[in-house]
C-alpha cells in the first residue's frame, strides 16, 4: 500500500523552471533535463516571458519513468545558480 497520491510510471510530467531572462536559461536547464530523459522535441518545451521581460518560465513535458528520475532532475535544477524556482 502506498500513502498519499501515487504517481504512476511511465507518465507525462510537466517540469516548470523559472529564472532571469538574458542568460542561457533554456540551454542550461534543457541540458539538465535531457541528461535524465534523453533528447526532447521542441514541441515538449514551452517558453513564456514575464510581463516586464525580466524573467523566463519554461515548461518541459517529459516522459517520467520513476520518482527517482524526477527527484534527480529537481535536485540538479535547484542546484543550478541560474534557476530561481523549479516546480
Amino acid at each position: 500500500m502506498s500513502s498519499g497520491t501515487a504517481q504512476e510510471f511511465p507518465s507525462e510530467f510537466p517540469i516548470k523552471v523559472m529564472g532571469r531572462q538574458g542568460i542561457e536559461l533554456r540551454a542550461l536547464t534543457q541540458a539538465i533535463v535531457e541528461r535524465h530523459t534523453g533528447p526532447l522535441e521542441d514541441s515538449r518545451v514551452k517558453t513564456r516571458t514575464s510581463a516586464d521581460g525580466n524573467f523566463l518560465a519554461l515548461t518541459y513535458t517529459v516522459l517520467a519513468t520513476s520518482r527517482e528520475q524526477l527527484d534527480n532532475i529537481y535536485r540538479e535544477l535547484t542546484a543550478c545558480k541560474s534557476v530561481l524556482m523549479a516546480l
